[in-house]
């Protein structure tokens, strides 16, 4: 039956969609099955067995693989999970700010992969100078390229602009090459940097980092608290 002669009567999708419903057809009417067309494989006309049989296993290869890529998602979750449990354990154990601030900075340079990292403070001085740290007593207004952020309330990851690098790592700007941004409430931020270009993307899960932020948000509210 050809094409044209389908489009006049039935439509070959309904013809498709009967056979689905209906898989023992062939067994029905087997005088049909010398009539088909069937794909060639290298030059020879493929059985029909042969060609279901293909099939199948094209379908089982794309499933192993699908499930090959699920379980590495899954270990990959599950030591991140280990890694923000050790982060939540190094500030419990902190016996004061200072140790606090220097845990979370250390886990997450050395746990987390990041490059280069720096925590934002607005308000008042609260730790003593360091290369990780930003406190910045005009608060928000003293970070222009940012005035957009606080509006998200969630993380932001991927690649930023060279004006926000430079606010945020200083001299080592140039070898960043994406970042995540973490908002700590009125607070301040929590900026994480990479040279892997690819380390931060736009899109990527955001609940490791919600984690993370919410963890240091409550060991700065020990900070303010006196704890």
């Amino acid at each position: 039956m050809s094409n044209a002669l389908l489009d006049e009567t039935i439509k070959a999708s309904d013809v498709a969609a009967y056979l689905r419903q209906h898989p023992g057809f062939l067994s029905d009417y087997p005088e049909l099955a010398t009539l088909l067309t069937l794909p060639r494989e290298q030059g020879a006309v493929a059985s029909l067995a042969a060609y279901q049989l293909q099939a199948l296993r094209d379908k089982c290869g794309e499933l192993e693989r699908k499930l090959a890529e699920l379980t590495a998602i899954a270990a990959e979750n599950e030591r991140l999970m280990l890694r923000v449990h050790e982060l939540n354990v190094a500030v419990l154990r902190a016996n004061t700010p200072v140790v606090a601030a220097r845990s979370v900075v250390a886990k997450l340079s050395e746990d987390f992969r990041t490059d280069q990292t720096r925590l934002i403070l607005f308000g008042p001085p609260m730790l003593p100078p360091a290369d990780w740290l930003l406190q910045l007593p005009e608060g928000r207004a003293a970070m222009p390229e940012f005035a957009d952020f606080p509006a998200y309330h969630e993380p932001i990851s991927g690649r930023l602009s060279p004006e926000r690098l430079q606010r945020l790592f200083g001299t080592h700007a140039p070898i960043i090459k994406s970042a995540a941004l973490l908002p700590l409430g009125e607070m301040g931020m929590l900026a994480l940097g990479s040279t892997d270009p690819d380390h931060f993307q736009p899109g990527m899960g955001t609940v490791f980092l919600k984690m993370i932020a919410a963890t240091v948000t409550a060991a700065l509210a020990r900070m303010q608290d006196g704890a």
